[in-house]
C-alpha cells in the first residue's frame, strides 16, 4: 500500500491532455470562478468545440482533483484546487522523483536557464532557510 502523500502526488500528477491544459489556463487566468460556458468562449477556436466537451473536460479535471466546483444556480462554477506555480513545482518534483540522478537533471536544468532566471534562483535559495 502506498503511503498517504505518494498517494496525494500521484492524483496531482496525471498529466493534462491537451484540453485540459487550455481550460486549466483558463481557470489559472480568471480571478473568480468560471462556468463551462465561460470557459469554452474563452478557449481559442471555441466555436470548433461542443459545450458537452468541455463540459465532460472540466468534470474530469475535478474527478482528478485539479478543480473544485460549487453550485452556482443550476450550473456549477469551476476554480484551480492549487495555483499554476504549485502545479508545475509538482511536476517538476515529479520528473526529478522519475529521471534518476537528481543532481544531473537539476544541473542541466540550470544550464538552460538565462542569466537572469539563474539570477533569480540564486537569490531565493538565498532566502530559503535552511
Amino acid at each position: 500500500m502506498m503511503p498517504w502523500g505518494e498517494k496525494w502526488r500521484e492524483k496531482w500528477m496525471r498529466k493534462l491532455g491537451d484540453l485540459e491544459a487550455l481550460v486549466m489556463e483558463q481557470l489559472w487566468s480568471a480571478s473568480e470562478p468560471l462556468s463551462v460556458r465561460q470557459v469554452l468562449e474563452a478557449l481559442p477556436d471555441s466555436r470548433n468545440r461542443a459545450y458537452t466537451t468541455v463540459m465532460t473536460v472540466m468534470d474530469n479535471l475535478f474527478q482528478k482533483g485539479f478543480v473544485a466546483r460549487e453550485r452556482s444556480g443550476r450550473a456549477y462554477v469551476y476554480r484551480p484546487s492549487q495555483s499554476r506555480a504549485e502545479h508545475t513545482a509538482e511536476v517538476m518534483e515529479e520528473a526529478l522523483s522519475r529521471g534518476g540522478d537528481r543532481g544531473a537533471a537539476l544541473m542541466h536544468f540550470v544550464d538552460q536557464l538565462t542569466p537572469d532566471e539563474a539570477a533569480a534562483l540564486r537569490a531565493l535559495l538565498d532566502q530559503r532557510e535552511p
